[in-house]
């Protein structure tokens, strides 16, 4: 093995380390952190943050990557693509100087702690200002990055991200879904119109019963307590490392649905991070395939596996005597149209299956426009009511429920949200062909045995890690790349079924 690559594994191995506690820290601040302790958290991640960066632009690793590379011949075909993730890496990190990050690390951890109290009190001038601080230095990241990959700057922001995801494509792709979407939501909410609404079972949910019930299923789908967690916060998430997965959600006790169907969904994140070849923990290639692939892993579990009638039908019963519930709510039949059941709604977590990528959809035209310089802060709250209305038909009734609702800009996440319509698609796509490899999944779901399913997902999808791109993944497993056109025969065997 060339020594170069050699060394280059060992540095990656402490870079990914000290990541990896980065994110227990970010955990902690989620779950257990006092509000006392946000400064001091600030500073520490700040601090890991710039020796990861200080790691990742040592010029000594522009002399590694060179050598490397003109003993390429001697890799095989896993180092070969991680020494290909390593440099898109350190090309994205040398764009931008430590100041940036440095800045960048204490501005949103700032605005982000700022965000959780004005979120509830609906008060979006109050953390505008961090905000507006945050979008400068976004621009700023975008710029530089983009100068040096080459392309625009919310490309540049998309690729870390999607790794080469064109902002290009995603307008054609979603152009053509939004072309789609009101019309075929007219049609499915004209059918339920004809219909008995779901009977909806009575509370209350005692957040204890939801907690043992969440934790049963994860359980049944694949979860390893002996690896993971589940935890509250205020923004349900999936965190920690490969070996110690930390799930959260939140709970209503007026509605068990949302938190069961969030952790199945977290749970998707889960099993996949689980699934990652172990024999290159801590190496680029070893990690997930950008968030498009990732938010496919859980929304196959969500949306495709645990809202599909099988499922349900093992549900029922278990949900009912979890609850103590009784009557024809608790159905398998009444359930099922209560888990598929459209209605525009203002919160992008909580949307059904059909309204859902017009959420994304708003939200990616408008961090566009952002990180472009086309629009300002100051229009954010009255571009996304006008946004919601020619999507979805409503108006949020105040920011709480408009441009507060997701944490992502807040903290930083600009040039992600595309990725969880991607995911959906390729969601539909991956589900689609596991059937077909293997017909007996959805008789096994009915039981409640996920084996099949996730054996032919670590076989197909996790067990590449960032070996192949998004595309190559999806043409292996399925036998072509993302086709918008299998998510939409998805929906409509679903909702408009003959």
């Amino acid at each position: 093995m060339s020594e170069a690559y050699k060394t280059l594994e060992q540095r990656f191995a402490r870079l990914y380390a000290l990541r990896e506690a980065a994110g227990m820290l970010h955990w902690d601040s989620a779950v257990l952190m006092p509000s006392g302790g946000a400064e001091a958290r600030s500073e520490h991640l700040a601090a890991l943050e710039v020796t990861c960066h200080e790691m990742l632009t040592d010029p000594r690793l522009a002399e590694l990557f060179a050598t490397a590379a003109d003993d390429a011949a001697e890799l095989d075909d896993w180092q070969q693509a991680n020494l290909r993730e390593m440099r898109r890496e350190w090309l994205h990190a040398t764009a931008v100087p430590s100041r940036l990050v440095e800045a960048m690390s204490r501005a949103t951890r700032s605005c982000e702690m700022v965000w959780r109290e004005a979120r509830p009190a609906s008060d979006f001038a109050r953390v505008k200002p961090y905000l507006a601080d945050v979008l400068a230095l976004v621009r700023e990241e975008g710029q530089a990055k983009g100068d040096a990959l080459g392309v625009a700057p919310y490309d540049a922001l998309l690729d870390q991200y999607e790794p080469d995801g064109q902002s290009a494509r995603i307008d054609v792709i979603f152009e053509d879904i939004a072309a789609f979407l009101p019309g075929f939501l007219q049609e499915v909410l004209d059918r339920q119109a004809q219909e008995p609404a779901p009977a909806v079972p009575a509370g209350p949910f005692p957040q204890a019963s939801q907690i043992a019930l969440a934790e049963r299923l994860m359980q049944g789908v694949g979860f390893d307590f002996n690896y993971g967690r589940l935890d509250v916060s205020l923004h349900p998430f999936c965190g920690g490392v490969a070996d110690d997965v930390r799930i959260t959600t939140r709970y209503d006790e007026s509605d068990f649905t949302s938190a069961i169907m969030g952790v199945l969904h977290e749970t998707g994140h889960a099993l996949y991070e689980r699934g990652l070849p172990a024999a290159w923990r801590r190496q680029p290639v070893g990690e997930a395939r950008g968030m498009g692939l990732h938010e496919s892993q859980s929304l196959l579990i969500e949306m495709q596996a645990c809202r599909s009638p099988e499922f349900i039908g093992h549900l029922a019963p278990i949900a009912r005597d979890a609850f103590g519930g009784e009557g024809a709510a608790w159905s398998p039949g009444n359930l099922r149209r209560l888990y598929t059941h459209v209605e525009p709604g203002h919160i992008r977590v909580d949307a059904d299956e059909v309204t859902y990528p017009a959420h994304v959809i708003l939200r990616y035209r408008l961090e566009k426009a952002l990180v472009a310089g086309d629009m300002e802060l100051d229009d954010l709250p009255a571009a996304w009511n006008e946004g919601m209305r020619n999507l979805l038909g409503i108006q949020p009734p105040d920011d709480r429920l408009g441009c507060l609702q997701d944490i992502h800009w807040y903290d930083g996440g600009w040039g992600y949200f595309p990725t969880y319509t991607l995911g959906a698609m390729a969601a539909a796509q991956l589900f689609d062909a596991a059937r077909r490899a293997v017909p007996g999944i959805p008789e096994a779901l009915a039981r409640g045995d996920f084996k099949p399913l996730l054996g032919w997902l670590r076989e197909n999808v996790h067990g590449h890690g960032s070996r192949f791109s998004t595309d190559e993944v999806l043409e292996h497993a399925t036998g072509k790349p993302l086709d918008p056109e299998v998510f939409k025969a998805h929906l409509r065997q679903r909702y408009l079924p003959n």
